[in-house]
């Protein structure tokens, strides 16, 4: 009983996590034509690392051993660094849509990582789910390509390699995250990839961009870095400490559905029948692929 609440609790968490992400991804291509990739991901993760480095030593969480340490920044810099860099060049390329479709293969791509890596086999049900997905997915970004900017299918690509960086942070945090705590695993690991993306904009001079923001720009930064950040990936660390990640992967299919609907109501980004269609076959295949048939035969 208290396993399955367990398992409930952290597929909320991750839900409303993505709901965050859903908004953030909107607010990230608002931003994109005024500031280039890397410094909106040290706006996102590097003002999140600022944002819970006080909370952390208020609270005085567990923190990650010594010897987890190394293991644990390599993570945070793949995602919180690698991952956002990524995302962000994505979304200066492609729309919302399409950029948060592409994302929404994560479940799958985390399966397969799993596999890869010897954590969990595939099994024949869920190959099925992972192929109707991807395919759903390639076909709805290509059959919308007339009505997406030039260049759209770089984004579309870019955002395949950022998926799959999340995946494989999905597949190695949870043991980390169960030998220390949610906020420490999370604090240490937005240092390491906000901390260098910080670092690499203030050297470069990139940060003399921010200076310019106008009110919007502003909030709409604070955002990114409050709620698409530290409160949006607290949420997503503490649910995998409570529940499979690929559980919590399932719920980025929220993300496209709130990307959608921002992008063409905030950002008048056109939303096709294709990309529609694209997130029907993404549901689909996540749920084909992290469901079993129940044998109802008698005993």
């Amino acid at each position: 009983m208290l396993s399955s609440m367990n398992e409930k609790t952290g597929v909320l968490l991750a839900l409303l996590s993505s709901m965050l992400g859903g908004g953030a991804a909107v607010a990230t291509r608002f931003l994109i034509g005024s500031v280039d990739p890397l410094t909106l991901a040290a706006v996102r993760f590097g003002g999140g690392a600022l944002c819970l480095a006080p909370l952390a030593l208020l609270l005085r969480p567990k923190w990650p051993s010594r010897a987890d340490l190394p293991a644990v920044a390599g993570l945070g810099f793949l995602f919180y660094g690698v991952f956002i860099a990524f995302y962000n060049l994505a979304l200066s390329y492609t729309t919302v849509a399409r950029g948060t479709l592409a994302l929404s293969t994560l479940p799958l791509l985390t399966m397969v990582a799993g596999a890869l890596l010897g954590v969990k086999a595939l099994s024949a049900r869920k190959t099925a789910g992972v192929l109707l997905a991807t395919g759903g997915v390639a076909l709805a970004l290509t059959a919308s390509l007339g009505n997406a900017p030039e260049g759209a299918w770089r984004g579309d690509l870019i955002m395949a390699g950022a998926t799959l960086c999340m995946a494989l942070y999905n597949v190695y945090a949870r043991p980390f995250i169960a030998r220390s705590s949610a906020l420490g695993f999370l604090t240490v690991g937005m240092m390491a990839g906000g901390g260098a993306l910080i670092l690499f904009t203030l050297v470069s001079g990139r940060a003399q961009t921010l200076l310019a923001f106008d009110t919007l720009q502003i909030w709409t930064g604070l955002y990114l870095a409050i709620g698409g950040g530290a409160l949006g990936f607290f949420l997503w660390v503490v649910a995998l400490r409570y529940a499979s990640p690929t559980r919590v992967a399932n719920t980025i299919t929220v993300n496209p559905m709130i990307g959608m609907a921002a992008g063409t109501l905030w950002l008048g980004e056109p939303l096709t029948a294709a990309l529609i269609a694209g997130l029907v076959a993404v549901c689909l295949g996540v749920w084909l692929a992290t469901t079993e048939w129940r044998n109802t035969s008698p005993n």
